[in-house]
């Protein structure tokens, strides 16, 4: 799949919004993938994890475990686990910190392929990579099907997308007069109470 096909299935879906948001880097953007409409669709979900597997089958070989953080890598790290024949599990907050809980466990020697929706920044993808740092098992790389970054973020890991983008950002105190004129909408998750 080309970025543009990645992009006709967010639209396909009504998840590729304009306005003016805050994403959950606390940055602001006019363009917001709202990957929760795309990944209500298991049709849609099937069709964007299979391409990504098979990217990542030819990069990395055999995977054993899937491991995303909560929320947002629990949908993909399942269906990419499915299509690469793997485990899936994610990591939750705990006081702050992700944590694998709920019996999860890898065992030593196996590959683990971090899976995440959108990287904009690379936060929970950096903490996933720690919070697996204290497990057996070896990280081989990560996944997202869109890469916000167009490359730039740090994940702690090599990371494979299925599409990259460079949708502008910014600061909340420097935004262009006509992001500023507009509303400002938070559609994430992160930090809501």
């Amino acid at each position: 799949m080309t970025n543009e096909d990645v992009l006709a299935v967010f639209r396909e879906a009504g998840a590729l919004l304009e306005g003016h948001f805050i994403l959950s880097s606390g940055r602001r953007s006019p363009v917001f993938l709202q990957k929760a409409l795309v990944f209500s669709q298991p049709e849609l979900s099937e069709r964007l994890c299979k391409a990504l597997a098979e990217k990542l089958t030819a990069r990395f070989g055999r995977i054993d475990v899937v491991a995303g953080p909560a929320v947002g890598g629990i949908i993909p790290g399942y269906e990419l686990a499915r299509h690469l024949k793997a485990r899936a599990i994610f990591a939750e907050r705990v006081d702050g910190k992700l944590q694998f809980r709920r019996g999860f466990a890898i065992a030593e020697g196996e590959k683990v392929l971090i899976a995440e929706d959108i990287v904009t920044t690379g936060l929970s993808f950096r903490e996933t990579v720690e919070a697996l740092d204290r497990l057996p098992g070896e990280v081989v790389g990560g996944a997202c099907i869109i890469d916000r970054s167009n490359g730039k973020a740090d994940v702690g890991c090599e990371l494979v997308s299925l599409a990259a983008v460079d949708f502008p950002d910014y600061d909340a105190n420097d935004l262009p007069p006509e992001l500023a004129a507009m509303e400002a909408v938070k559609p994430g998750s992160r930090g809501l109470a």
